[in-house]
């Protein structure tokens, strides 16, 4: 537990950081303990996962159950270069930061509050990392100091937004700048007018190149996310809209969000936990896709869910089956699964194939069914997946001896299995209950 000192970290159910807005991850190292001697009340933080974020330290227990703790950067008031000895060479690496507490020993994100003073929290490297790339990237980050350029952005619009209602009570149709005031329908329609012209710009700039369209992957995500919550806003508003309408603005909703990962993991921020943590993103990431697929999706869908969602940082199909097959080694609700002809998918643990195999059986045991059989389409419209995967779920029916095939040239056809329904002592015994008997009744009704 982080005691009185250390603020909690919101984690995910596979063990990743909860992110603030705006906030990216940059680096990470293994096996990690914190130490402060100058602190009674210091909690004890051994061999964890240290992750430098552009706002935060974050200290990620090696356990899910535990609570993760976090350093606001705002906190850090200096950050010591490390010392190169003799006896540095065989020590575990060390990067020593200070922070400021309160007199009762809390922190605070303040250096210059009252009362404060600073303690040097020590940051004990066992595992195999690169210090000084993390050292480097804690300078950048600490001194790049994005958490004061939104709080100087949001007082900014606060501002904007009273400095024009004054300037609004005061009349007339000009500013003190001699600029034109918006007001009316047409100030409306004219602002709306400019945050489109500055929309269709950033697109512009956005697509020029590659290397602007890395620049521009974070306000693009924050486009897509602001596009969203209006589609939101709007469908909640217009109870009246038709069902076409209604159907294209979901549709809009579904692409927007898978459109990006704010801080997707990178080779460059891992290194050595690479496909670790990107076993734990993709965890995340696939819980939405899996919620609309019916609780089972591709394993080639999920790939081209992810890079999309990931947008220049691409992963290659090795790294996407390396990072599903490590679920196995973590405590999360996703599963890959093999069927016997080979095809992988991803599944929700909690997807029972008992509860599939009584949809199927309810599903052949109609009397249209038990005449002409189900294709693997009928099964897909059913069970709420994709055709393919409803054949991999019908073909494993078969195996469990639930269904019969049937091949002709018009594909597979497949059958509830009538045997079990058979009195072996007398096979001819036609029963008046059960499947059988409800078979034949369809059978003479087609004739």
């Amino acid at each position: 537990m982080a005691g009185n000192f250390l603020p909690a970290a919101e984690v995910t159910a596979s063990g990743r950081p909860v992110l603030l807005p705006n906030e990216i991850e940059c680096f990470l190292l293994s096996s990690v303990d914190l130490e402060c001697d100058e602190l009674p009340n210091f909690p004890t933080l051994r061999s964890g996962l240290l992750s430098l974020t552009t706002h935060r330290l974050l200290w990620l227990p090696e356990s899910t159950t535990a609570s993760a703790s976090a350093i606001p950067l705002a906190a850090v008031t200096h950050i010591f270069s490390p010392k190169k000895s003799f006896r540095s060479m065989f020590a575990s690496p060390r990067i020593r930061c200070q922070i400021s507490v309160s007199p009762e020993g809390g922190l605070i994100a303040s250096a210059s509050a009252s009362g404060s003073r600073s303690v040097v929290v020590t940051m004990v490297v066992r595992g195999k990392g690169d210090c000084d790339a993390f050292l480097a990237k804690l300078w950048e980050s600490w001194r790049g100091r994005a958490w004061e350029s939104e709080v100087a952005a949001s007082s900014d619009q606060s501002g904007s937004g009273s400095g024009s209602g004054l300037v609004s009570a005061s009349g007339g149709l000009y500013r003190s700048d001699g600029t034109l005031r918006m007001v009316g329908v047409s100030g409306i329609l004219r602002k709306e007018q400019e945050m489109w012209e500055s929309t269709d710009k950033s697109l512009q700039d956005a697509f020029q190149d590659l290397n602007a369209l890395m620049s521009k992957a974070k306000e693009m995500v924050m486009l897509a996310e602001k596009m969203r919550q209006k589609l939101l806003s709007g469908t909640n508003s217009q109870t009246g809209a038709d069902d076409e309408e209604m159907g294209s603005k979901q549709e809009m909703q579904d692409w927007l969000l898978s459109v990006g990962i704010l801080s997707p993991v990178t080779k460059e921020s891992a290194g050595a936990l690479y496909h670790q943590q990107l076993s734990r993103q993709l965890a995340d990431f696939v819980k939405i896709p899996l919620e609309r697929a019916g609780g089972m999706i591709n394993l080639i869908d999920i790939y081209c869910l992810f890079n999309r969602a990931r947008g220049t940082e691409l992963i290659s199909p090795d790294d996407l089956l390396q990072a599903c097959m490590l679920w196995e080694k973590f405590d999360v609700p996703v599963m890959l699964r093999k069927f016997d002809s080979g095809v992988r998918v991803i599944q929700n643990k909690s997807h029972s194939d008992e509860e599939v195999f009584a949809r199927i059986k309810t599903l052949t045991t109609k009397p249209d069914a038990l005449r002409t059989g189900i294709s693997a389409s009928d099964a897909a419209m059913t069970l709420g997946i994709a055709p393919a995967m409803a054949k991999e779920q019908l073909l494993t029916a078969e195996s469990k001896g639930l269904l019969c095939r049937d091949v002709s040239p018009d594909g597979f056809r497949f059958y509830i299995n009538l045997y079990y329904e058979l009195d072996p002592n007398d096979i001819y015994l036609a029963k008046d209950y059960g499947v059988y008997a409800t078979w034949i009744k369809a059978a003479l009704a087609s004739r």
